[in-house]
């Protein structure tokens, strides 16, 4: 996991500090540097991308109401002045039916192996206690720290909530339990300094200014994907897949070129996307050249194809072509 390829993605309006590939071993000459890699677990549409987004202060990750929003890990840093935390977000794990939801349950499991502490999420109103539970014996194969999430908790009472985490404290040695909300950020900054007393001493694996490991191509597909969750039906968003087939960087004032194309499962799916007169997809494209444009601070010209690759979900070397390895 460390070591990944380099994403010209930063903060904005930071300055690139002349990093030659060294690592920062102190802060202030005293205390140790503190690095790790923190997975965030849960099961599907429990906030861990909002998490994610919350605890970064800036958005990474693609969100939406609907489960397995998440199809690969994300990589969000977060640097401060004594250390790096590494947060990967991963796809919701659950009792996976079908070799597609297999898939990214595979890439969930595969993305922790390597952390250094782990949060499983869980929702404050007991909803998500059977996939917890799931969790919960995979995590007692490993010997990583790991801090329980409980999320959600403006929408419930706390005695409700009392009864909830002694019921989870039965279940696994967590090191803490931390009621939060991830989408008002209350409890965030504890959650933030627990983290921080359990990241081991170690090197800042990157530059101060950098947000992710992902590429501007990768998030462009993202940014994409996400628009159709919010604008089409039910049915829609589990069955398209977004690549880019194209990536020009032109140079200023000549906007940013993207080609992408939208693969549904079938041509009902297809008409849905592209809309009545093309509606539905200048609407997409839309709202996803304002969304990149204003996270890579570049004018943008988005150019957008709808496919059909019947039933690719459910096949593995074609989801595997649409970029899922």
């Amino acid at each position: 996991m460390k070591g990944r390829e380099e994403s010209t993605l930063q903060k904005e309006g930071a300055q690139d500090p002349a990093h030659n590939g060294a690592v920062r071993e102190r802060a202030n000459g005293e205390e140790p540097f503190r690095s790790g890699y923190v997975g965030i677990l849960g099961r599907p549409n429990v906030g861990k991308s909002t998490l994610m987004n919350q605890l970064l202060r800036y958005k990474l990750a693609i969100t939406s109401p609907k489960p397995q929003t998440t199809r690969t890990r994300i990589l969000g840093i977060k640097t401060l002045p004594g250390a790096q935390m590494i947060f990967v977000d991963t796809p919701g794990i659950h009792q996976a039916k079908g070799p597609f939801n297999e898939y990214m349950v595979k890439e969930a499991l595969r993305s922790i192996k390597d952390v250094d502490l782990a949060l499983l999420l869980v929702e404050a109103d007991g909803s998500s206690k059977k996939d917890d539970r799931y969790i919960v014996e995979g995590l007692q194969q490993t010997r990583i720290p790991v801090l329980l999430v409980i999320n959600k908790i403006d929408l419930v009472k706390k005695p409700s909530l009392l009864l909830l985490m002694d019921e989870y404290r039965r279940w696994f040695p967590f090191e803490a339990l931390i009621p939060i909300s991830a989408l008002t950020g209350d409890g965030l900054e504890i959650l933030e300094e627990e983290i921080l007393k359990r990241l081991p001493p170690g090197p800042q694996y990157f530059p101060d200014d950098q947000i992710t490991d992902i590429t501007e191509r990768f998030l462009a597909s993202e940014v994409i994907r996400e628009k159709v969750y919010h604008l089409c039906g039910e049915e829609i968003p589990y069955s398209v897949a977004v690549v880019v087939e194209e990536y020009q960087e032109r140079t200023p004032p000549r906007p940013v070129y993207i080609r992408a194309t939208l693969y549904v499962e079938r041509e009902s799916q297809k008409g849905i996307v592209i809309g009545a007169g093309g509606r539905m997809l200048k609407r997409i494209g839309k709202l996803a050249r304002e969304d990149l444009e204003a996270r890579i601070g570049r004018s943008v010209y988005l150019e957008l194809w709808v496919k059909v690759e019947k039933d690719w979900s459910k096949d593995r070397k074609r989801f595997r072509r649409l970029g899922y390895r």
